[in-house]
């Protein structure tokens, strides 16, 4: 048998050079794009039950572009004016120019990190007597919490999305011979849209340590994982695995 067909448990790439679509004509396999999960945003209603005052905060912090998307909805519903003295702090330089499609940028105090949530603690720590408010989905990293509890930063979290299964029921059976997943939540719905399913010769490919460890611990055999040196992408991974399992030589 030889790698033919690949199921990617995401929305397809708008991007005109997908590297999905170099993978698939470089080895003349089909890949199908499938979200596994999707985002739901809370209403104003849900919210109120937080008793959460919007007012009150100096600061907001963002992991996501869905979490500016859900604090400027609920703002506009709740018919909360943001003052421009606010504060925002971004994991990520993309996350922060993201606030662009809300305020002016230039005219506002914009702070971001290099990737990772640990980043942005020592420019936080420039800005210790701000009352952060930390939109974030259910669920979410125990590591956002537990380091802004480590730098005894004042602050308040709060539910605005939640990750929700896709219903697959069209997809009677998973005639893959790859099925590619990018977060656990990923392989939570897998399991809940397939209870029964047995991966017998199915490769599974996943992209991040957490992935990775939802992977096992579902019980389920982890055949590519991504990144790593030798590919630190997951279409990298891919076309490294299809050479070796279809035995195809290097040029």
């Amino acid at each position: 048998m030889k790698i033919k067909k690949i199921l990617v448990s995401q929305p397809e790439t708008t991007s005109a050079k997908s590297s999905y679509e170099e993978l698939t004509k470089k080895h003349n396999i089909k890949i199908e794009f499938r979200p596994f999960i999707k985002v739901e945003g809370v209403s104003a209603k849900e919210f109120r039950v937080q008793r959460i005052d919007l007012s009150k905060f100096s600061a907001v912090l963002f992991t996501s572009k869905t979490a500016i998307d859900n604090y400027f909805r609920l703002c506009e519903e709740l018919r909360i004016t943001i003052p421009d003295s606010m504060k925002y702090f971004c994991v990520t330089e993309s996350i922060a120019f993201y606030l662009q499609k809300y305020i002016v940028y230039r005219k506002r105090k914009i702070f971001f990190g290099e990737g990772r949530f640990q980043d942005l603690m020592p420019i936080m720590q420039k800005h210790k007597d701000e009352y952060f408010f930390v939109p974030l989905s259910d669920p979410h990293k125990k590591e956002i919490p537990e380091t802004l509890d480590k730098n005894s930063f004042k602050y308040k979290i709060s539910t605005l999305y939640r990750t929700v299964n896709t219903d697959l029921s069209d997809l009677s059976a998973l005639n893959y011979d790859i099925l590619v997943f990018y977060s656990p939540s990923g392989i939570r719905s897998l399991k809940s849209n397939f209870p029964d399913f047995e991966q017998k010769d199915i490769k599974i490919a996943s992209f991040g340590t957490h992935t990775a460890k939802a992977v096992q611990e579902a019980g389920l055999r982890l055949d590519i994982e991504a990144p790593s040196t030798q590919a630190p992408s997951m279409t990298m991974a891919l076309d490294q695995f299809i050479m070796k399992f279809n035995k195809i030589k290097k040029k």
